[in-house]
C-alpha cells in the first residue's frame, strides 16, 4: 500500500493551517511571492485526462486517476455528471469520519506529471464542496525512497458553485521526478473535483508559432477555391448522410427564372467535385428546412410570388412543402400547411416532429400561424392539432430546442426591427406561453447575425455573434452574447467582440465596426468557426475575416485564413464529414450571384495524423446505450454533430453532443444520452479527437430507433421567468372578449403588416432582385448614382417614388447619363 494511504492527513485541521502559514512564510523568504506575483508564460497542461471524461475500461473510474486515501470514515466515490465541463466529475462523499481522508489523484505510475527539480509548478482544478475540511494535498516520488507524502498547499473554502483553485509548488526537491496531486476531503460532506490543470511555472515552454505571429497553414488554415462554379446560385446548404451537399436555388433570386418556372436544385459530391441537377417542382428560394430522422429533408414553404416593382405589395410565401428523398434524388410533395410562409424556422424536436414558424405569408403579411409535421403521420398538423401562439417570431427566427423540450428564441432573425420585448425569449410550444430573457444588447440590430448552441449541447449555452439593421445603425456591430441557460435565472452577458477583418481595397475595420451575414460553424475538436459577412444589410461592403471561438475559454482566435471570395448575403458554410468546411454563395446588391465554392481546411488538418475509427459495433443507436468503437490510437473526446441545414446565417438545429468514454486500449464504450431534446433524433456524424485535437473523419449513426419520444423535462428554468400568453404583436396577453375561434380567424387571414423597406432596399428601383439601399451611407445626394455604379448597378428604370433623387434629369431612368456626377 502506497505511503500515502497510511498517512494521517487532515487528522487535526489546526496542524494544517499551521502548515499552510509555514509553508507560505518559506516561500516568501525563498524570494517566490505569492502565488499570482509571478505570471507563467502559456505552457502544456501536464495532466493526462484533465477533464476526467475518459473512463478505464476495466475500473469505469477516470482514466490516470485513482480512488486515493486511510483512515477509520465511511466514503464513497462517485463518477458524476454534474461537471464543470464535458459530461463528467468526481464526487466523493464521506458519511462518517475518525481520522483519515479521501481523495481523488492522479496514478502513481506514468499518469503522474513529470517534474525537474528547482523547477516550480502551478497547479489547479476546479471543485465543489459542503465542507471547508478540504486541503489541497500533494506526493512526490524520490528516486531512492519512492512515493512520500509531501506537502499541503491550502485549504479550500466551501462553495456551492463551481470554483477554480490554484497553487504553485515550492521548489522542486532534489531526486524527485514525478509528483500527484488533488482535493483531499477530512471532513463529513462532499467534494466534487473536475478539470485539473498543471504547468511549469518556471521555464516559459516553446513558444507557440501560432501565438507569435504565425503564418503556416497550421495555424490559420487554408482555403481553395474550385476551379468548377456551382451549377445553381445557391441559397440553402443541407448535407446529407450521404455525404454529398444539397444546394437548393429555386428561382435563385432571379425573377426572369421565376417567370420562366425555371426552378434549380443540385446536388454537390465534395469527394468527386461533381453535381448532380435535381428536378425541382417549386420555387424554394427563401424556404424552411430541417432533417427528418430517416434522412430526408423536409422543405418548408417558399416563394409564391416576387415582391411588385413599386414595393406595394411584398414577397408572399408558399403553403406547399416538400420532402427530399437522398435514396431517390426527388423531391415528393405531402399535404399543404395551414398558411404560407417564406422565411420560415424549422426546429427539430425530441420526438421527431417539426415545429415551423415566421416568415411572411401568401398575402405578404407577417405570417402568425405555427406549423406542426408529425414525423409518425408523415405529414402537417390541422389547426386544432398544431398549437398556436398566435405570435409573429419575425423572418427566421433562431429557434433552438432546449433539454426540457422548450425552445429558445436567441433573437437572432432576417430583416426587420421594432420586435417587441426584450429580443430574446423562451418559448413553451405546449403550453403557448412564451417567457421573455433579458440581456440581449442592440436587440434591434440583429439582422442576420448568427446564434449557435455552443459545444457540447449537455452546457446549454448559446452565443448569438454580430448582426445589424439599417434603419437603426448605418454599420453592423461586433457585439457578441452569451447566455446560460442552465442558469437559475438566465440572461444574456456581453461575450468578447468579434476580431475585426479588412475590406476588399484592403482597409482595415476600425471602432465598432463588424458584420451581418456572417456564418459560423461547429466543428469536432469543439470550436467554432466564424467566417465571412458584409458591413451593411444592404449586401455591399463584405468583410473578408475568420476566427474560431473557443467555449472553453469563451475566447477568439483571430487571423485565420479568410475565404478569399466575398460571402455576403444568401452565402453559407457547412462542415463536411471529412472536417473540411464548404462555403458558397455571395448575391450583391446589384443582384448578381457569385457562384464560385471555397473549401476551408482548419489548422487541426495540418497538425499531424489523424486518428482512425476503425470499427463501429452498430451505426443504429438507442438513447441511453453504451456504444462500442475501436480507434487506430489514443483520443480524449467523442463527439456527435448534427449535420448541417443552413440559409441566411440560420441553422437553428445545428448542435455537437458529447459522447463520454470509456477506454480499454483501443476499445472504446460511448454513453449516448437518454434524452432526444438533447439530440433529436437522426443522423449525426461521429468523430473522435486526439490530445492534439485533431480529429477522425467522421462514421455516419443514426440517433433514435423508431417510436423513440422524448423524455420528460428536465430542468424549469423558464418557469421562473415571467411567462404570458402572447397576441399576434408578441409576447402579450390576448385581448380579453375575443374567442379562441375568432382569434384564429383573424390571425390566419390578417397577419403582421411589414413595414416598406423592412428588408433593407427600396424595390422603386431597377429589378427585384436588385438592392438600392433604403438608407445610403453618409454622402451628398448627387454623388449616390456614382456609388452605385461603382458596385456595379447600371442604369433602372424608376417604378415609384423617386425618394433618394437618383433621376435628377426626369427621364424615368435612375442613373442614367444625365443623372451622373463625376469628378
Amino acid at each position: 500500500m502506497p505511503y500515502r494511504a497510511r498517512r494521517p492527513a487532515g487528522t487535526r485541521p489546526a496542524r494544517t493551517r499551521l502548515l499552510l502559514t509555514a509553508l507560505l512564510l518559506f516561500t516568501a523568504a525563498a524570494g517566490l511571492g505569492p502565488l499570482g506575483a509571478q505570471r507563467a508564460d502559456a505552457a502544456s497542461n501536464l495532466v493526462r485526462n484533465p477533464g476526467l471524461e475518459v473512463l478505464d475500461g476495466p475500473s469505469r473510474f477516470p482514466q490516470c486517476f485513482e480512488k486515493s486515501g486511510w483512515g477509520d470514515n465511511d466514503f464513497s466515490f462517485a463518477v458524476t455528471d454534474d461537471a464543470h465541463s464535458g459530461s463528467r466529475a468526481v464526487r466523493i462523499q464521506l458519511t462518517r469520519r475518525a481520522d483519515g481522508d479521501r481523495k481523488t489523484m492522479m496514478l502513481e505510475n506514468s499518469c503522474a506529471p513529470q517534474v525537474t527539480p528547482d523547477h516550480q509548478y502551478d497547479l489547479s482544478f476546479w471543485y465543489r464542496s459542503s465542507t471547508p475540511d478540504v486541503a489541497f494535498t500533494l506526493f512526490r516520488h524520490d528516486t531512492a525512497q519512492g512515493w512520500v507524502y509531501w506537502t499541503d498547499l491550502k485549504t479550500l473554502p466551501p462553495s456551492a458553485a463551481w470554483t477554480r483553485t490554484e497553487v504553485r509548488t515550492p521548489v522542486i526537491p532534489p531526486n524527485t521526478d514525478r509528483i500527484t496531486w488533488g482535493g483531499a476531503l477530512y471532513g463529513v460532506g462532499t467534494l466534487t473535483t473536475d478539470d485539473y490543470a498543471m504547468t511549469d511555472a518556471t521555464v516559459p515552454a516553446e513558444p507557440d508559432p501560432c501565438a507569435t505571429g504565425g503564418t503556416g497553414p497550421e495555424c490559420r488554415g487554408r482555403w481553395t477555391v474550385q476551379a468548377a462554379d456551382a451549377p445553381v446560385r445557391a441559397i440553402h446548404s443541407v448535407l446529407l448522410h450521404t455525404g454529398k451537399v444539397l444546394l437548393i436555388a429555386g428561382s435563385g433570386n432571379d425573377q426572369d427564372a421565376f417567370r420562366a418556372g425555371t426552378f434549380k436544385t443540385s446536388l454537390f459530391d465534395p469527394a468527386t467535385g461533381g453535381y448532380t441537377d435535381i428536378p425541382t417542382p417549386e420555387d424554394f428560394f427563401c424556404a424552411g428546412h430541417v432533417q427528418l430522422p430517416d434522412g430526408r429533408v423536409l422543405v418548408v414553404g417558399g416563394n409564391k410570388d416576387y415582391a411588385a416593382p413599386d414595393g406595394s405589395v411584398g414577397y408572399k410565401g408558399l403553403k406547399s412543402s416538400y420532402v427530399f428523398d437522398p435514396a431517390r434524388n426527388t423531391y415528393v410533395r405531402v399535404n399543404d400547411m395551414l398558411a404560407g410562409h417564406w422565411y420560415p424556422s424549422a426546429t427539430a424536436m425530441g420526438n421527431g416532429d417539426v415545429v415551423a414558424l415566421g416568415g411572411l405569408g401568401e398575402d405578404s403579411s407577417g405570417t402568425v400561424v405555427n406549423e406542426h409535421f408529425s414525423y409518425a403521420r408523415n405529414k402537417w398538423l390541422p389547426m386544432g392539432e398544431a398549437k398556436q401562439a398566435w405570435s409573429f417570431w419575425g423572418l427566421y427566427p433562431s429557434m433552438i430546442l432546449l433539454q426540457d423540450g422548450r425552445l429558445f428564441y436567441t433573437g437572432s432573425h432576417v430583416f426587420g426591427n421594432g420586435l417587441p420585448g426584450t429580443g430574446a425569449s423562451v418559448y413553451d410550444y405546449d403550453a403557448g406561453t412564451i417567457s421573455e430573457v433579458p440581456g440581449l444588447r442592440k436587440k434591434d440590430e440583429r439582422d442576420q447575425s448568427m446564434s449557435v448552441l455552443l459545444p457540447p449541447a449537455q452546457d446549454q449555452k448559446v452565443l448569438t455573434m454580430g448582426g445589424g439593421h439599417h434603419v437603426v445603425a448605418p454599420d453592423a456591430h461586433r457585439l457578441t452574447d452569451l447566455i446560460d441557460l442552465k442558469a437559475a435565472s438566465p440572461q444574456y452577458v456581453p461575450g468578447p467582440d468579434l476580431p475585426q477583418g479588412h475590406y476588399a481595397d484592403g482597409s482595415p475595420q476600425t471602432g465598432a465596426q463588424g458584420k451581418v451575414y456572417l456564418s459560423a460553424v461547429i466543428l469536432p475538436d469543439g470550436k467554432v468557426l466564424e467566417t465571412g459577412g458584409a458591413l451593411h444589410t444592404y449586401r455591399e461592403d463584405p468583410v473578408f475575416e475568420a476566427s474560431l471561438y473557443d467555449p472553453a475559454t469563451n475566447t477568439f482566435q483571430a487571423g485565420l485564413a479568410t475565404d478569399p471570395v466575398p460571402r455576403t448575403y444568401h452565402s453559407s458554410s457547412t462542415l463536411l464529414p471529412d472536417g473540411r468546411v464548404l462555403s458558397i454563395g455571395d448575391n450583391p446588391g446589384d443582384g448578381s450571384f457569385d457562384q464560385r465554392v471555397s473549401i476551408y481546411q482548419p489548422p487541426y488538418l495540418f497538425r499531424g495524423d489523424r486518428p482512425q475509427i476503425t470499427s463501429l459495433a452498430s451505426t443504429r443507436w438507442t438513447y441511453g446505450t453504451t456504444q462500442r468503437i475501436t480507434v487506430d490510437k489514443p483520443v480524449v473526446k467523442a463527439s456527435l454533430i448534427r449535420p448541417a441545414a443552413v440559409t441566411h446565417s440560420s441553422d437553428p438545429n445545428q448542435r455537437y453532443v458529447d459522447l463520454p468514454m470509456t477506454v480499454d486500449g483501443t476499445t472504446i464504450d460511448l454513453s449516448l444520452t437518454s434524452n432526444p431534446n438533447l439530440a433529436p433524433p437522426g443522423w449525426y456524424m461521429l468523430s473522435v479527437v486526439d490530445a492534439g485535437g485533431v480529429p477522425s473523419v467522421s462514421r455516419w449513426v443514426r440517433i433514435g430507433s423508431e417510436g423513440q419520444v422524448a423524455a420528460a423535462r428536465v430542468q424549469s428554468f423558464a418557469d421562473e421567468l415571467k411567462a404570458s400568453e402572447p397576441s399576434e404583436s408578441g409576447p402579450a396577453t390576448s385581448a380579453p372578449g375575443t374567442s379562441a375561434p375568432a382569434q384564429e380567424s383573424a390571425h390566419r387571414h390578417h397577419g403582421v403588416k411589414m413595414a416598406e423597406g423592412y428588408d433593407g432596399c427600396d424595390h422603386a428601383y431597377g429589378e427585384i432582385s436588385q438592392c438600392v439601399p433604403w438608407s445610403f451611407p453618409k454622402m451628398p445626394r448627387a454623388e449616390r448614382c456614382t456609388w452605385l455604379l461603382d458596385k456595379g448597378y447600371g442604369r433602372m428604370k424608376v417604378h415609384g417614388r423617386d425618394r433618394h433623387h437618383l433621376d435628377r434629369d426626369k427621364d424615368g431612368i435612375a442613373c442614367g447619363k444625365g443623372d451622373v456626377r463625376r469628378s
